[in-house]
C-alpha cells in the first residue's frame, strides 16, 4: 500500500525536533533534497523531503534554524537513509548540516546489482518495480522561491512517497541473489568519499593535456589549480566563472609573466583579468623561483596503441563475468580502473589492482584480471631475459 502523497510542510524548529525524535525509532527513512546551484560553487539547500512510510514531510531549510535534531538523525547508525543517485544530495548535506547521511542505501546502486539496469533514473525504477508513473516537470524549478507552487510540492512529495516500498522490493531481490553485502559495501564507500576533506593538491592532474607539460610547467599549473579551487570556494562562485582549465593550462605552458601576455590568453573572464591578474602573475613568478626539487613528476601520457590488445582482453573478460552474473559491467569496474591496472605493470613494474577492485570485487573479477595481465606480460619478460642472456 502506497503512503499518501499530500505533503506535510515543516518550517518550525519544534515541529522538526518532535518529528526527528520519532524518526530516530525508524528502521529506514526515504530522503531527497532539492537545491539550487546555478551561480554558486556550493549547493544551496531549497528543500528536504523525508518519507517515513506513513507520510511525506517537506522541511524548509530557509526557515529552520535549529539543525541539531537533523544532524543527530542523519548520523544515527540504527536508521538506514534511503536515497536515489545521492552524490549531489551528499554535497547538500555536507554544506548545510556539516554531516552526510549514514548508513546509506542508494536505490540506484541497488537497482544495478538487482539486475534492473545501470544508472537507472528514479522515475524509471518506480515504473519498473511498482508500475507507477512519476512526473518530472519540476526538475528545473526555483526551489528557493517562497511559496513553492502546488506542482513543486507534489513533485517533491512524490520523490519520497514510494521510495521505502522500492527499498523493500530491492532488499528482497538482493537477498535472493545474495548481493546485499555488495550494495552495502559500495554505499559505505559513497559515504566515505563524501566525508573526505577538500584536497586540491592533485587537481592539476585532471586538467586536459596536463601530460604534455614539462615538470616546471606542471608546478605552475598545480599552483594555479590550487588557487582556483581555493578562490572558487571562498567567493562561492563556479570554477569556470573564475577561470577555465584551458586558460590555466595556457598560462602554465607559456610561463606567462606579464600582464600583456595574460590578456592574450583566450577565455579569461574580464572580471578575473581586472581583479586577479597580479595574483596570477605572482603565482607563476613564485613557481619559477622554486628549484627542481619542488617540481612534480611528469604525468603519464594516454595509453599507447600497443596496450590495446591487453585492454580488449581485460574488457572481454569483465563482460563475460558480468553476463554470467547478470550484472552491468559498469558496476564491477570503471575505465580508470583498467588504466590504473595496466599502468601499474608498465616499465617492468608489478601489476597491482586498484583499491576499488579489492574486497568482493577481487573474488569476482580481480583475481582473473591479474591473471590476464600477468599472462600477457610473460612473453615480453621471456624476450627480455633471452636478450640479457645473449
Amino acid at each position: 500500500m502506497l503512503i499518501p502523497t499530500e505533503p506535510i510542510w515543516i518550517d518550525q524548529d519544534d515541529q522538526l525536533a518532535e518529528l526527528c525524535a520519532c524518526w530516530q525509532q525508524q528502521a529506514a527513512l526515504a530522503i531527497d533534497t532539492e537545491f539550487m546551484r546555478s551561480d554558486t560553487f556550493y549547493p544551496i539547500a531549497g528543500l528536504l523531503q523525508i518519507g517515513d512510510g506513513k507520510g511525506c514531510y517537506l522541511i524548509d531549510p530557509l526557515a529552520i534554524s535549529d539543525l541539531e535534531p537533523l544532524r543527530a538523525l542523519m548520523l544515527n547508525p540504527a536508521v538506514t537513509k534511503v536515497l536515489h543517485s545521492c552524490s549531489e544530495d551528499m554535497e547538500v548535506f555536507q554544506r548545510w548540516l556539516g554531516v552526510v547521511p549514514s548508513p546509506l542505501f542508494d536505490t540506484q546502486i541497488a537497482a544495478a546489482f538487482a539486475g534492473l539496469g545501470f544508472g537507472l533514473g528514479y522515475a524509471n525504477l518506480v515504473k519498473s518495480l511498482l508500475a507507477i508513473e512519476i512526473p518530472k516537470e519540476e526538475t528545473r524549478s526555483d526551489w528557493l522561491q517562497r511559496p513553492l507552487s502546488a506542482a513543486q510540492l507534489k513533485y517533491a512529495a512524490l520523490d519520497v512517497a514510494h521510495m521505502l516500498i522500492v527499498y523493500g522490493k530491492l532488499l528482497q531481490l538482493l537477498k535472493t541473489s545474495e548481493r546485499l553485502a555488495w550494495v552495502k559495501s559500495d554505499c559505505a564507500d559513497v559515504v566515505t568519499n563524501a566525508r573526505k576533506t577538500d584536497d586540491f593538491s592533485d587537481a592539476y592532474q585532471k586538467v586536459a593535456f596536463a601530460w604534455k607539460l614539462r615538470e616546471q610547467e606542471l608546478l605552475i599549473l598545480k599552483a594555479l589549480c590550487i588557487w582556483r579551487e581555493t578562490e572558487a570556494r571562498a567567493r562561492d562562485i563556479p570554477r569556470n566563472r573564475l577561470i577555465k582549465e584551458p586558460s590555466l593550462w595556457e598560462i602554465a605552458r607559456k610561463r606567462i609573466q606579464d600582464a600583456s601576455q595574460l590578456q592574450r590568453v583566450p577565455d579569461i573572464p574580464s572580471r578575473t583579468l581586472k581583479n586577479d591578474s597580479d595574483t596570477l602573475l605572482s603565482i607563476v613568478a613564485e613557481a619559477l623561483d622554486l628549484d627542481a626539487s619542488a617540481w612534480p613528476a611528469r604525468l603519464d601520457p594516454p595509453l599507447a596503441q600497443s596496450e590495446g590488445p591487453l585492454m580488449k582482453a581485460l574488457k572481454n573478460y569483465v563482460r563475460e563475468v558480468a553476463e554470467q552474473a547478470q550484472l552491468p559491467p559498469e558496476v564491477l569496474i570503471r575505465k580508470k580502473d583498467y588504466e590504473q591496472l595496466v599502468r601499474s605493470g608498465m616499465n617492468g613494474g608489478e601489476y597491482r589492482l586498484p583499491e576499488r577492485l579489492l574486497g568482493w570485487r577481487y573474488d569476482l573479477i580481480g583475481e582473473g584480471l591479474l591473471r590476464i595481465v600477468q599472462q600477457q606480460n610473460a612473453p615480453l619478460q621471456n624476450l627480455q631475459q633471452q636478450g640479457e642472456s645473449q
